[in-house]
């Protein structure tokens, strides 16, 4: 459907995840009640209703993986599994009302800025026109596949994790898995019991912890539901683990990082009795440099007799199966690609043009940078949620998708009916710290990783939540340029 005349509205949010749904709540809560969430798909739900592969599920714990003004006290396990996630930001959407400010099937394609209004045009031609845009697309919703020579050669069903083809039975199939991370450690113990074979092909190892998930029991989710109080407090003990353990060993910290290397060797090796295979499951770069997994399973099921661990590279995809290293192919009935998404550009397929003209695309030729990861010079009143610097490895983005929302709400209120822009000095002397401080952790110890565009580090915030939390609670006014309402 396409139409002469724009839809106007006061503010337009891209996305209904996680992001979208945090913006849309604190929105409400400061009094602003005329918006549009645009959805690219035929419901909400973001990530955790795009992937549907088998043992989907949090690798944050559930408690933490929610958000502070809306407590769950009836999650099944500590990690939380994707129906139950899908199901919770469901309930959250209806209970605050966001579904009827929803436009599904919207996805957006451009996004043009001029004389203080943004041009939204969506996939089937629609257009819009808001003062205030924020782009809540996430980071991880634009599968990636390897570039491997005769990748479009194999005879068999080939398909990527986060676009599973359930019609597909695995059921006594032979199996090639490429990839081994945060995806990849899932699915491979729920397909393997079933499968007739599995092979992983490893580029490179991870490091694996065992995360010790369980089902809650009646009684935990009832005292969960009847003292609220001791939930917060369980969620601030699961807070500080990250905080305080694990974000010191991105930084460095030495005897904490070597407490984790020996629990990585326990947990490995309950399972893998095998030195040379305990070796190839080794990483070679720090902790800390690369995310680090979390699994019960996946160790146990590198040991059963079905599933065999390849780490020679791959050399190509063959009509039956994949070859690699020297002249070896495994022939396979079916190949899943556990093989992440692409994170850089951000805001990948939306043509964005600032002021004059500008495009976004452009600016970011050498990587995207953002001001707090919330704008960009020359593209006033365009606001990012989890965008660039603003990842997390070692906590809950949903705890820094709440901060910055605040934030945004904040800057918009300044701006009052006008605009509000990041001065251009700000932004780049910000983007210069960020890249210093960058340097100095574990993340730049190794060459690529889905956090890095080339050599620099685009996805990842250079403090603690605590920082992002207190530089987020109130904006460095003299950083903006706030113009009053456009004549």
């Amino acid at each position: 459907m396409s139409q002469s005349a724009p839809i106007q509205t006061p503010i337009i949010i891209i996305g209904t995840g996680f992001g979208g749904i945090a913006m849309a709540v604190t929105l409400q809560k400061a009094g602003f009640d005329n918006f549009i969430m645009l959805e690219k798909a035929s419901t909400l739900g973001g990530t955790w209703r795009d992937n549907t592969y088998p043992g989907a599920e949090c690798d944050i714990p559930s408690a933490l993986y929610s958000y502070s003004f809306a407590p769950n006290p009836t999650w099944d396990f500590k990690w939380a599994k994707q129906p139950q996630i899908l199901a919770y930001i469901n309930k959250v959407a209806r209970d605050y009302g966001l579904v009827s400010h929803m436009r599904f099937e919207q996805g957006v394609v451009d996004a043009r800025y001029d004389n203080g209004r943004w041009a939204v045009t969506t996939t089937d031609g629609t257009s819009y026109d808001c003062q205030f845009l924020v782009s809540a697309v996430g980071q991880l919703h634009h599968p990636a596949l390897p570039n491997i020579p005769g990748i479009d050669d194999f005879a068999g069903s080939s398909f990527h994790s986060a676009q599973w083809d359930h019609t597909v039975d695995l059921a006594g199939q032979d199996i090639g898995v490429i990839g081994n991370a945060a995806s990849a450690v899932q699915f491979i113990p729920e397909i393997a019991k079933t499968a007739g074979h599995v092979t992983i092909y490893q580029r490179s190892a991870n490091w694996v912890i065992d995360k010790g998930d369980r089902p809650y029991t009646k009684l935990e989710k009832a005292v969960a539901g009847r003292l609220p109080w001791l939930a917060k407090l369980y969620r601030f003990g699961l807070w500080g683990l990250g905080e305080y353990v694990v974000w010191p060993v991105i930084k460095g910290a030495k005897m904490r990082a070597a407490i984790l290397r020996a629990k990585n060797r326990w947990d490995m090796g309950k399972h893998i009795k095998d030195p040379a295979m305990r070796a190839a499951l080794t990483p070679s770069y720090p902790m800390g440099a690369k995310r680090i997994l979390f699994s019960d399973k996946y160790y146990e099921t590198l040991a059963r007799d079905n599933v065999t661990l390849v780490t020679a590279p791959i050399k190509a995809v063959t009509s039956k199966g994949i070859k690699a290293g020297g002249d070896t192919t495994r022939d396979h009935d079916v190949i899943i690609y556990g093989t992440g998404f692409h994170t850089n550009p951000f805001l990948k397929g939306i043509a964005v043009m600032g002021e004059g003209g500008v495009a976004l695309h452009e600016v970011w030729a050498d990587g995207a940078r953002a001001y707090m990861g919330t704008m960009m010079a020359g593209f006033p009143n365009l606001f990012t949620l989890y965008g660039p610097n603003t990842n997390t490895g070692h906590t809950s983005i949903i705890f820094k998708l709440e901060a910055q929302a605040g934030y945004v709400v904040q800057l918009m209120k300044a701006a009052v009916e006008g605009q509000v822009s990041v001065r251009a000095s700000a932004a780049d002397a910000f983007d210069t710290q960020t890249q210093e401080r960058l340097a100095k952790l574990a993340w730049d110890k190794v060459d690529s990783s889905w956090y890095k565009d080339g050599t620099r580090l685009t996805n990842n915030w250079p403090g603690s939540s605590r920082e992002f939390k207190r530089r987020t609670d109130k904006p460095v006014w003299a950083d903006f340029m706030i113009v009053p309402k456009t004549q």
